[in-house]
């Protein structure tokens, strides 16, 4: 089992509607590609972190093998989320692991 985690601060300039607007999307879009992309088993997005976080929505996914990882960065699916993520976040951090 291969994890994949990912963080992202909203860009500063997005007003707090716009934020929790984009959340719900974010949440919904990464979470509908289970069952979608192949072999990805599972995906969490967290967009009401608590007080303490440096960051303001996490993904926590869980994929197969390292290689259905690799075949996620580049899956349609995923990428067609993933230009809306980037286009309203900054200062992304990940990290990778396998179980």
């Amino acid at each position: 089992m291969v994890k994949h985690i990912v963080m992202w601060c909203f860009k500063d300039e997005m007003s707090p509607e716009e934020r929790k607007a984009a959340g719900v999307k974010i949440k919904e879009g990464l979470e509908g590609l289970v069952g979608v992309v192949p072999g990805l088993k599972s995906a969490c997005v967290v967009v009401e972190p608590i007080s303490t976080s440096t960051h303001d929505l996490s993904l926590i996914t869980e994929f197969e093998t390292a290689e259905d990882l690799k075949a996620y960065a580049t899956n349609p699916d995923h990428v067609k989320v993933a230009t809306f993520v980037r286009s309203v976040t900054c200062n992304r951090a990940c990290m990778d692991y396998a179980e």
